[in-house]
């Protein structure tokens, strides 16, 4: 044991640690690293670095109180001593304790001596322990670094985890969150953070095969990084399941004959397993569920990337967004900053809850020891703290900058923007997005809802964000499946709401001027409920194997079986669902707004009738590649072709590209006169006021019409039976694509008129 130097000896503090505002650990000149944390509550906070004990401490040469291996013995000794090592022979870990300066508003810092790439660090905070009021210090457990761009192991469900003293029998938590403090070290049993040195390679000159595709040239195809290359049959085994396998050129290639624009990612930041989810046996595989916001997931990264360690996997994300770059591909990020991995009181403590709960999450004001639930996920993060708006934007602009990201979906995005419980969306959060001068010239798409008070909020973000259209969906999935099957109801989708939808849903989105149409992100299926497939197999949810009783999941799916529930080989019923399937992506992709679809939709990928996938890493989810290895030509195959059509027609055609909303409503629900678009009924007449209300209305023309380019019809029989449409006379016309058959480029035998078959769309050119 010595003790031979003092701490401002050993310990240079450089002039930057008078100044150091930023959280994170920066590594400096002199071999060594700064390294900063915030907890405005806390009592003391420690930085802890680990070392394997097989080799020399990076420290010996500096003085260390040696202590002994055990957690209670340590704990006497880092209060009273600048530096303290001890060594824990069951993990073969050797840990070294750095005591940090502060609080300096809320800050808290130190500068280590040495410092290296992949150095392996976390925190120790001491404080008080008073559940009851929402305060939950507890040294005993090692916390990661909430700026860390690495991180190294998962969390072992063991009581060591949890800051409470519990017990864990058979997967679940036995033990009350405000009991007494539990005295059991976590290390080991939880990750740790990992440095990457940046000096050399985090300055910003630019990526010039950035797609900057425009808002209204965009088509947006949602995918999981694992799900969609897992069975990819073109990568070999050691790519499937990987950043790298979505990088190949044969993936590419896929997704550029699709046509699609901008890629759209499930989450990619660490993430952590649930405890429900634990106690069932199963995974987070959709990965709303954040453990680092700075450090990509590492199970995503191949065996290679991994075994070299975390600046590798960050390697292959980067090399992975600049291989979609090069296909002209932009990369959207979904992000969760509504909640974190910990969940509620009873959750682990791996971050967040042990730094400083008071402040990261958001909580009932007649009871602070109970957290505000507004995410369904136990916890969320409090964005009236301005310390919490500057964390999650570091973070996004860390991606844009260094990872090189095009933006940003919003998970939840309503919890972001709630002051005094309510939403506004004046709040600092959503300011400071749009005034950053990077983040603000990115795509920003909120998920415009939450499950708390008044959480429904679709269309009133205001610009520059886009936003999810639920009302979309829901209308098309009506007026194509559940209104199309069943007896008419007073809710039923008639003319005008569907009118509405094709237009760009101006009732929604024309809240200010120069906000446009593309605001509107359309779709029909997320990852997020049934695929497409499934909207017309099943009639009700079959959630049964996330071991929930079939209890989650939405019961309001607006689905249609045809007939049979599931799979069937009745012809007659497989082409009435292909059929219901290709006129929603008509619509879809037929519609002012931008499109959004999801991944294996265009070629029927199904789920077995689970609309909550979300915890299913396995077949169940990933989507199924197998109809490409066959000789033969497939149905999967036919939509495919059928849908990357519909997409290179709709990129053909000016009519779209551009911000401007088709027409918009009045007071009366009207529809206002505009050069740009006209309505037919089948016999050629202009709809009266009382038509726009009649739900039994199910067939309509639409024509777009432009000075500068030829005019297009969308024909649209909802009615079971077919139609003649009696067409504009001024023009002759040609199909440019129909939901009902091989139609394309057929030309009416009379130019006046034109069989459309029941239930169907047909797209029409002005032929010149």
């Amino acid at each position: 044991m010595c003790h031979a130097a003092t701490y401002n000896e050993c310990m240079r503090n450089p002039p930057l640690h008078r100044y150091a505002t930023r959280p994170g650990l920066y590594f400096t000149e002199d071999g060594g690293a700064d390294a900063i944390v915030r907890s405005e509550t806390a009592d003391q906070v420690w930085l802890c670095v680990y070392e394997p004990v097989t080799r020399p401490s990076a420290f010996y040469s500096d003085s260390i109180q040696v202590l002994d291996g055990k957690a209670t013995c340590m704990l006497k000794h880092i209060h009273t001593h600048d530096r303290s090592t001890r060594i824990v022979q069951s993990l073969g870990m050797r840990e070294t304790l750095f005591r940090m300066s502060g609080p300096n508003y809320g800050l808290w810092y130190v500068h280590l001596p040495k410092a290296w790439d992949g150095m392996r660090y976390g925190y120790r905070v001491d404080g008080a322990w008073d559940p009851k009021h929402g305060v939950r210090f507890n040294p005993y457990k090692l916390l990661l670094d909430p700026y860390a761009k690495g991180i190294d192991g998962h969390m072992e469900l063991t009581p060591a985890a949890f800051s409470y003293t519990c017990d864990v029998v058979d997967n679940v938590v036995k033990g009350s969150a405000f009991d007494g403090m539990s005295t059991i070290d976590s290390l080991g049993s939880v990750p740790v953070s990992v440095a990457i040195d940046d000096r050399d390679t985090f300055k910003h000159v630019g990526d010039p095969t950035h797609p900057h595709v425009p808002w209204s040239k965009t088509v947006i195809y949602e995918l999981h990084v694992k799900g969609f290359t897992a069975n990819a049959p073109w990568l070999p085994e050691e790519l499937r399941g990987t950043y790298a396998g979505l990088a190949h050129p044969q993936t590419l290639s896929y997704l550029q004959r699709l046509g699609v624009t901008s890629i759209e990612l499930l989450p990619i930041q660490a993430k952590q397993d649930e405890l429900h989810v634990r106690e069932n046996g199963l995974t987070n595989y959709w990965g709303y569920s954040t453990l680092g916001y700075f450090s990509p997931e590492p199970s995503y990264a191949t065996e290679a990337s991994r075994s070299q360690g975390a600046k590798a996997v960050r390697q292959e994300v980067i090399d992975m967004v600049h291989a979609l770059h090069e296909a002209g591909l932009e990369v959207i990020m979904d992000v969760v900053y509504n909640h974190t991995c910990e969940g509620g009181p009873e959750g682990p403590t791996v971050c967040w809850r042990g730094l400083d709960e008071l402040s990261y999450y958001r909580r009932m004001k007649d009871n602070p020891g109970i957290l505000e639930d507004t995410t369904g996920c136990g916890n969320t993060m409090d964005f009236t703290n301005t310390h919490v708006v500057t964390y999650a934007i570091d973070s996004l602009r860390y991606w844009a900058k260094r990872i090189g990201i095009d933006g940003f979906r919003f998970d939840l995005a309503a919890s972001l923007a709630r002051l005094d419980g309510e939403f506004t969306h004046h709040h600092p959060f959503l300011y400071a997005l749009r005034s950053d001068l990077l983040l603000g010239n990115l795509k920003l798409i909120m998920e415009p809802w939450d499950l708390g008070n008044a959480g429904w909020r679709t269309g009133q973000f205001g610009s520059p964000f886009a936003e999810w259209n639920d009302r979309f969906r829901d209308t098309t999935r009506k007026f194509w499946l559940s209104d199309a099957e069943k007896s008419p109801t007073a809710n039923a989708v008639g003319m005008q709401d569907m009118a509405t939808r094709l237009c760009g849903s101006a009732d929604l989105f024309a809240t200010e001027p120069g906000r446009g149409a593309t605001s509107s992100i359309n779709y029909v299926v997320s990852h997020d409920g049934f695929t497409l497939s499934d909207l017309t197999m099943y009639s009700r949810k079959h959630n049964q194997a996330n071991g929930e009783n079939n209890t989650d999941g939405s019961d309001i799916n607006n689905s249609a079986n045809f007939g049979v529930e599931g799979p069937s080989d009745d012809p007659e019923i497989c082409e009435r669902r292909e059929r219901a399937a290709l006129n929603m992506l008509g619509t879809l992709l037929l519609s002012l707004g931008t499109p959004m679809l999801a991944a294996g939709d265009e070629f029927g990928n199904s789920q077995r009738g689970n609309n909550n996938a979300y915890c299913q890493d396995n077949d169940i989810s990933w989507l199924q590649w197998d109809w490409l290895d066959k000789d033969e030509p497939s149905p999967q195959l036919s939509r495919m072709r059928s849908v990357a059509r519909l997409v290179s027609i709709r990129k053909s055609l000016d009519l779209y590209h551009h911000e401007d909303f088709f027409t918009r409503l009045t007071q009366l629900g009207l529809f206002k006169q505009s050069s740009r678009v006209q309505w037919f009924l089948p016999d050629g007449t202009t709809p009266m006021e009382r038509d726009w209300f009649d739900t039994e209305i199910r067939a309509f023309t639409m024509r777009l019409t432009s000075n500068d380019e030829v005019n297009i019809l969308i024909v649209i029989n909802g009615d079971a039976g077919a139609q003649s449409f009696r067409l504009p006379q001024d023009s002759e016309w040609r199909c440019l694509w129909t939901s009902a058959g091989d139609d394309a480029d057929a030309v009416p035998e009379q130019p006046e008129g034109w069989d459309i078959p029941g239930r169907s769309i047909c797209l029409m050119r002005q032929i010149v």
